[in-house]
């Protein structure tokens, strides 16, 4: 069971900024975070502090409201919705004799829940390595008594167990060490899609958008989708034939949150680096949310952060996702001024709008490719089967002995034909 205590932000100004409606949302989020991994909310308690106590975070009036809600409610953990210094956090829990976790170490805590890969747990290790180094705090046991066990630092039955800094930095440089070989292993796996190769379609969003619901009705994959926010931490890719009968790899990724800890930012960064290699990018927006712009705008701020310029970037398609819970009315104009292949509305759950996203990946993927006349005798069936299987068909023209294919392919492909075929090509 919890109690959480959203506060509003890491300082005095931004919490002074805030309107109410702001400060409801970051409930909703907050409460949607304890739900992601299973806690019982007792109690909201909302405060708009005007002063930032270095050694408390709230001021003294607040802290024992607190205290006596701690006492009245008996919560197993407070769930802080900021960002408190290791001070702060052993000040307050020491104060309301209550475990306290701040919005890092929540969101460290679901991350350490869903994980699956060995790359996402590594990285989860990491991260969480690096945010306990100045605290020094036991293992995450607070959660373990009412989820089984899912911190990776131990299990039940080791609350005692204290980790010193010359034991944490070993730690640390040895998950360094094994995430630089599995990302090298990734690596290799990139450059072999390359000599495929498929183009490579990146799914990106604020964290519950419906990311995983489009990838799993694009593929008819099984990828977990559920309303929960950071349902889907691991990447996962699948193969997708378009209607023009080309292939590409879907990837589906992890949800981005406003104010993601940088701890994560920096740990996940070689996993979200597959969207700088993207050759198309799907910003999946949920429209239905009221707040989908402020959303977007994180999303965009994320993608600033990993070397994107968003708004320059000619591979990005932006989806607007969900329109089968807005009116017909809201349904026409969620996508603003319609930018033919560039903002797509569509119902990942009902299907609709997919032929138009498919066909703007499409056109996108083909954006890439180069305009080659390829001379095929007619009786080499083989040639030409190659050419539609790994290009796009513009048009051809079937002579008595020869057919012209006016096609377009990447140039790793063009010289692919030319090893396995001894036929003239040449460039438009």
């Amino acid at each position: 069971m919890s109690l959480v205590q959203p506060s509003q932000a890491d300082n005095a100004a931004r919490y002074k900024a805030k309107s109410d409606d702001d400060v409801l949302k970051d409930c909703a989020e907050i409460q949607g975070l304890a739900a992601a991994i299973s806690l019982k909310i007792l109690y909201t308690h909302r405060v708009k502090p005007k002063t930032i106590f270095a050694g408390s975070f709230l001021g003294k009036g607040q802290r024992e409201t607190i205290a006596e809600l701690v006492e009245e409610y008996e919560p197993d953990v407070l769930i802080f919705n900021g960002t408190l210094s290791p001070l702060q956090q052993r000040n307050l829990e020491k104060q309301w004799r209550v475990k306290v976790i701040d919005r890092t170490g929540l969101i460290l805590e679901i991350f350490a829940e869903r994980a699956q890969t060995k790359e996402g747990r590594l990285q989860v290790d990491l991260a969480m390595l690096e945010y306990q180094k100045s605290r020094l705090v036991r293992s995450w046991t607070h959660l373990e008594r009412q989820r089984g066990g899912a911190g990776f630092m131990g299990g039940p039955g080791e609350t005692q167990i204290e980790i010193d800094r010359r034991i944490i930095s070993d730690k640390i440089t040895k998950l360094k060490a094994e995430i630089d070989k599995v990302k090298r292993t990734r690596d290799l796996g990139r450059k072999s899609r390359e000599r495929v190769p498929f183009p490579i379609v990146a799914l990106v969003g604020y964290t519950n958008a419906g990311k995983s619901t489009l990838f799993n009705t694009l593929t008819d994959a099984d990828v977990m989708a559920k309303d929960l926010l950071f349902a889907t931490l691991d990447p996962t890719m699948r193969r997708l034939t378009l209607p023009n009968g080309h292939d590409v790899i879907l990837a589906d990724t992890v949800g981005f949150i406003k104010n993601l800890p940088t701890q994560l930012v920096a740990a996940f960064r070689s996993t979200l680096e597959q969207v700088s290699y993207a050759d198309v990018i799907l910003h999946v927006i949920d429209v239905s949310q009221e707040e989908w712009e402020e959303q977007r705008k994180n999303v965009i701020s994320i993608m600033h952060d990993l070397g994107i310029e968003y708004e320059e970037d000619e591979r990005v398609i932006e989806v607007y996702n969900k329109i089968d819970a807005l009116d017909d009315e809201v349904t026409s104009t969620a996508a603003g001024p319609y930018v033919a292949d560039k903002k797509i509305p569509v119902s990942a759950l009902r299907g609709e709008g997919l032929d138009a996203l498919q066909d703007a990946i499409q056109k996108l993927c083909l954006k890439e490719s180069t305009p080659f006349v390829i001379e095929v005798p007619v009786w080499d069936g083989q040639a030409a089967a190659w050419l539609y299987e790994h290009g796009h068909i513009v048009s051809r023209e079937d002579g008595e002995e020869n057919i012209s294919f006016h096609v377009r392919m990447n140039e790793a492909n063009c010289g692919k034909f030319k090893q396995k075929f001894p036929y003239r090509v040449l460039q438009e």
